[in-house]
């Protein structure tokens, strides 16, 4: 019987992206627990992982991957570089019908690609299985952290992404001085637990949604709130979690109270368009709205919270938003919201996010891949196969037609 042959992927998408699906130990790991597939690693000179530390653990090297059947990358793989006939794991961004992505399902089909897609890799219980969202929270918390120190002066911090693992990163923390305000997570998954995670290496007291409205401190503290703290049903009955992700729309906003009491926001919450808007540009230019810096994690442009009209780069992380003109403005302007709103946040911690990944891609997902999908793992992520759509992706048709 032929022996399976695995590729890790160089990253090919611009700008580029310094993660990879596993790092040099958990190659090593995947070896042991795979033992009958073959595993190689495409150089490359851009990954957080040199190639030398594969090499140093008996990783094979590989620049030419045609002989692989499964090849594993991390974001979308740039379209001259797709193998046909091959199974491909990645976060293609496709299934939302973006338009900027068209051309690559596309492709996919074309070549007759089986392609599986990470955002998709769910248990029986609609659960994602791998992500990279904690560290979204984890550095959009910490960028947030030092947009206010470049407002204020008070403090200076390294870039996320020039720190070389956590243990620098949290040495970075310590610098953090703040006077007496107030910051705000929204958010109660994966991405918001990150973000607590860095306010409290940086020993910021929590309190509870509460006590965040009502009390004033002599200390900096923080809250995080969830959906029911934040909007209400439109009918008055009670908040249901289960009908709100049925039935956004019918729901409306309660956010005010908790913005207007905030000096510093890390937005990690989950939207669509069918759920309320926290905000109006109204109601960030009124007297009442004392925000100073917005860390928008979730990135919605145009969306929930109006001073977020653009994504922002690793390489330009910053800039300023007016409330009064609704127009951008310089970063650390007195009159403006400073921005944060990388969409690519875990980019900026490439090798602790990479491990974070490839744990679970070992323990959760592989041995469905490699082996026999006994829960439907891989089939639900599955959007392409036999040169077609999958029948749970049907609905795509149109869009890799052309005609929507």
């Amino acid at each position: 019987m032929k022996k399976i042959k695995v590729g890790i992927l160089r990253e090919t998408k611009n700008p580029p992206d310094r993660r990879v699906a596993l790092a040099p130990a958990q190659a090593v790991e995947f070896i042991k627990e795979f033992p009958n597939v073959a595993l190689v690693v495409q150089p490359s000179d851009l990954r957080a992982y040199a190639d030398k530390e594969y090499i140093d653990l008996g990783i094979e090297m590989q620049e030419d991957i045609t002989d692989c059947d499964v090849l594993i990358g991390v974001k979308e793989v740039k379209k001259s570089k797709l193998i046909a006939d091959k199974t491909y794991l990645f976060f293609s961004h496709t299934a939302k019908k973006q338009p900027y992505n068209r051309d690559l399902l596309q492709i996919v089909l074309e070549k007759n690609i089986q392609l599986v897609d990470y955002e998709y890799l769910t248990n029986t219980e609609n659960m994602r299985l791998v992500a990279f969202g904690r560290w979204a929270g984890i550095v959009g918390s910490y960028n947030g952290l030092l947009g206010w120190g470049k407002r204020t002066g008070n403090y200076s911090l390294k870039r996320a992404h020039k720190c070389h693992d956590m243990d620098d990163f949290l040495g970075e923390i310590r610098k953090v001085k703040l006077p007496n305000i107030k910051i705000l997570i929204t958010g109660g998954g994966r991405v918001a637990h990150g973000a607590m995670e860095t306010l409290d290496s940086a020993e910021i007291k929590k309190v509870t949604p509460a006590e965040f409205l009502k009390n004033e401190y002599s200390e900096p503290v923080y809250t995080q709130i969830d959906p029911w703290h934040y909007l209400e049903r439109k009918d008055g009955s009670e908040f249901d979690l289960k009908h709100f992700f049925k039935h956004p729309y019918e729901y409306k906003s309660v956010f005010l109270p908790y913005g207007n009491a905030a000096d510093l926001f890390i937005a990690c919450h989950f939207w669509n368009q069918q759920t309320a808007l926290f905000m109006k540009p109204e109601d960030m230019a009124s007297s009442n709205f004392r925000m100073k810096v917005v860390a928008d994690v979730s990135c919605d442009i145009n969306g929930p919270v109006p001073s977020t009209i653009r994504a922002s780069t690793i390489a330009d992380p910053f800039y300023g938003y007016n409330p009064n003109t609704k127009k951008e403005v310089d970063a650390f302007n007195d009159k403006a919201i400073t921005v944060m709103a990388v969409d690519n946040l875990p980019g900026e911690a490439p090798r602790n996010a990479s491990i974070d990944f490839g744990r679970d891609l070992i323990a959760k997902v592989l041995p469905s891949l490699l082996g026999k999908d006994k829960t439907g793992i891989i089939e639900r992520a599955t959007i392409t196969k036999d040169g077609k759509l999958t029948e749970k992706y049907s609905y795509l048709q149109d869009f890799a037609d052309g005609k929507e």
